[in-house]
């Protein structure tokens, strides 16, 4: 039986994402009433331009006190898409505070103040949903939280952002330079008119915390991220890649120690075989590799960013926040109870891809391959080209510590026979 009484949605945020949910709320209500059990009302919409006209709400329920809608107390569910730090921490612990649940898709917070978000829902019974935070449409975050909650997760490998998948797409099949590839983007929408946080692998490292912290039980915050931007991958990388069978991804990576004391959480360019999944996803698209221990290898493939699929995720959670509503019970909440300690980069195992400029003359390999020697990094291949007393020298290790690679380029920089360290780059997927 359905409850006539409309559970009061108050949304902050009516930008790309918030105004499709609104639009989705109002043309998809009967639709969600019958999902949920009660329909469920727009009651009011935070703005911080309350002039710009907004096709499809009641101007009547715009405001620029976000503040005092959270406050009021006859609302049930707030969804916060402002993004940011402030105000939206406060926001979201003051709805906790006056009886409503939370569903966000505030990635940067979570990622920062996840942990105090959570025990704040918690002291107050409420619910906190995030599944639009990583990766837009894709039904990521409830498969972790509560599909795989019997399974142990030990790797999380991902493409988490659309826009550095997209120029890395068009560097590798049309040869173009980083540049010229972000200027395409920026040109199609895909990038923003400042798109450090893209491209430098912010917005990826919240991601990659946000996951870590799910799938292995412990808490992850954004500083325990390792992060590296692709700004610096070439077109003579993509070359570098296609000579071994590989192409280019900016990835998330979150794994499980092999004995599993410890995690790690990364951000970086790697090369991945054509042969693995992910390099075969395309343009802006997101997808992320999920191994664990009884479930084996899952992939989650789809549209990771826009207003609409991000729009989707977010009416799923509130879908689910509305009926713990009615059934007066609360989801998951966070699940720290491994408190695994988080690795730094250095204790990192992996293989890696050097490029090296080097004199054009005998002698030269034996010494750089002394120099891994001694610092314990094993050579799995080498491709020497030169002429005119240059030559380009290309390495590719077996799996080594990050630190001990980390030393090794010290080390060949001192090299009188060395004129440069031309790239390095991990390789990853195998």
């Amino acid at each position: 039986m359905m409850r006539t009484r409309p559970l009061k949605v108050a949304l902050l945020g009516c930008g790309v994402v918030g105004s499709e949910v609104a639009r989705i709320m109002t043309t998809h209500a009967d639709d969600l009433a019958q999902r949920i059990g009660a329909p469920v009302e727009l009651a009011g919409v935070a703005v911080r331009r309350p002039s710009k006209v907004r096709e499809g709400i009641d101007p009547a329920l715009v405001t620029t006190d976000a503040t005092a809608l959270v406050k009021r107390g006859d609302i049930d569910v707030v969804v916060e898409v402002i993004g940011g730090i402030e105000p939206a921490r406060s926001l979201i612990t003051t709805a906790f505070e006056h009886g409503a649940s939370v569903v966000s898709a505030n990635k940067a917070l979570l990622a920062q103040d996840g942990a105090a978000l959570h025990a704040a829902a918690e002291e107050h019974g409420r619910d906190l949903y995030y599944e639009a935070a990583v990766a837009g449409a894709i039904p990521l975050i409830r498969p972790l939280r509560e599909s795989l909650a019997g399974d142990k997760v030990n790797r999380v490998l991902g493409i988490v952002n659309g826009t550095t998948n997209f120029i890395l797409d068009k560097m590798d099949s049309t040869g173009a330079g980083y540049q010229e590839a972000l200027d395409e983007a920026t040109a199609l929408g895909y990038a923003e008119a400042d798109p450090t946080a893209d491209v430098e692998g912010f917005d990826a490292a919240a991601k990659a915390a946000i996951l870590a912290g799910i799938a292995f039980h412990t808490r992850v915050r954004l500083d325990d991220v390792y992060r590296e931007g692709m700004t610096e991958v070439t077109a003579a990388d993509f070359r570098s890649a296609k000579e071994m069978g590989c192409t280019i991804k900016l990835l998330a990576i979150c794994e499980r120690a092999r004995d599993g004391a410890s995690v790690t959480a990364r951000v970086h360019p790697a090369m991945i075989p054509l042969s693995h999944p992910l390099a075969s996803v395309r343009g802006a698209y997101n997808a992320v590799f999920v191994e664990s221990d009884a479930a084996g290898q899952l992939m989650f493939y789809g549209p990771g960013a826009g207003g609409s699929p991000t729009a989707s995720a977010v009416l799923g959670d509130l879908v689910a926040v509305c009926r713990n509503k009615l059934n007066g019970t609360t989801g998951p909440g966070e699940s720290a109870y491994a408190a695994l300690p988080v690795s730094p980069m250095g204790d990192v195992v992996t293989r890696y891809h050097i490029s090296l400029d080097v004199a054009d003359k005998p002698g030269v390999l034996a010494q750089v391959a002394t120099v891994f020697a001694e610092h314990g990094v094993s050579i799995d291949t080498v491709r020497q080209q030169g002429k005119d007393g240059e030559a380009s020298l290309v390495v590719v290790t077996h799996r080594a510590l990050d630190a001990a690679l980390t030393g090794t380029v010290e080390a060949l920089r001192k090299l009188d026979t060395v004129r440069g360290v031309a790239s390095i780059m991990r390789v990853e997927g195998e």
